[in-house]
């Protein structure tokens, strides 16, 4: 238990890290390579690697359908829709600010276990929460807020991040209370692979091929979102999930848009104005409240949480 503890909260360190720095390779191999073939490759090619990984440790690949079919709904829910919004808005939407629009997925994940059967109730202080949180959203996209990237298509991208966050959540959700049985290296290299093909095939259905074109520098972003945004950080959140609590795990949200908004002011002069770092404390606020709320905690543990109070 304490050995699974300590792995877990490794892991979440990665995720807290490494996705941080994701925004910025994602700004910038998009110079050169249309969004969803972006998300396709990169999780195409990290889910092939994840397989043989996986077959080589011994892992059992899962062969009935309905492990399958749950596998493609979660992979289509977080690379399909939770990670493509993000790549697709950062079109318009600066990465610094784009990892703060992300940051409100604890406010969804808590939705979402609160309308869960068995799952954690909401109280009066994460509801205080999260109408912080979504005011400091308000000011962000804002002209002054979103440093001079104010548009409609900037506007349009960070409603597509909330989508995409409230997405991402229900696939957490989803994955890991249907998904406990399958072995955690199989689980992600499936879910990224199923994810990825779905995004490729749209992405050459929408005419997106003839404008894939690598530069050194959109190449090393490509091949780092690849190697640690998708093999190392989403192995590594798969694993998390697996042995924490989801309210838990959408901490990370903490740390990812500092490490983002630092990085774009430093690499790519993304603008930083007093009112967007004013948004980000607001933001971090609620996502605080949220997290420090003695919400009723579930009743009845899912399977997985059974079997490591057994252990």
């Amino acid at each position: 238990m304490k050995h699974e503890r300590a792995l877990a909260y490794g892991a979440f360190a990665i995720i807290c890290i490494v996705w941080g720095t994701t925004y910025l390779a994602i700004r910038i191999a998009l110079e050169t390579i249309p969004p969803l073939l972006l998300t396709g490759t990169r999780f195409v090619i990290a889910g092939v690697i994840m397989l043989g990984v996986a077959r080589l440790r011994g892992e059992t690949l899962p062969s009935d359908r309905r492990t399958l079919a749950n596998l493609a709904l979660v992979g289509f829910l977080l690379v399909g829709v939770g990670n493509l919004a993000v790549v697709w808005a950062e079109q318009w939407v600066p990465s610094g600010l784009a990892a703060l629009l992300v940051a409100t997925a604890p406010f969804w994940m808590a939705i979402i276990e609160a309308f869960r059967s068995g799952g954690e109730r909401m109280d009066l202080r994460s509801g205080i929460g999260m109408l912080i949180g979504f005011a400091g959203v308000a000011m962000l996209v804002t002209p002054r807020g979103s440093g001079g990237a104010w548009s409609v298509s900037f506007l349009i991208g960070a409603l597509a991040i909330q989508i995409g966050g409230m997405c991402w959540q229900l696939g957490s959700a989803h994955g890991k209370y249907n998904l406990h049985h399958v072995p955690l290296l199989a689980s992600a290299a499936l879910q990224m692979l199923f994810g990825g093909i779905i995004v490729t095939i749209v992405g050459f259905a929408l005419g997106e091929g003839p404008r894939y074109t690598l530069t050194p520098r959109t190449f090393a972003a490509l091949a780092y979102l690849t190697i640690f945004g998708s093999i190392i950080a989403y192995s590594a959140y798969v694993y998390a999930l697996a042995h924490m609590r989801t309210t838990h795990t959408a901490l990370y949200a903490y740390v990812n848009p500092v490490v983002a908004v630092f990085l774009g002011w430093l690499i790519l002069d993304e603008p930083l104005t007093w009112l967007s770092v004013l948004a980000m404390v607001v933001i971090l606020a609620g996502v605080a409240l949220v997290q420090t709320s003695r919400g009723r905690a579930a009743t009845v543990a899912p399977p997985a949480e059974e079997a490591k109070k057994a252990a």
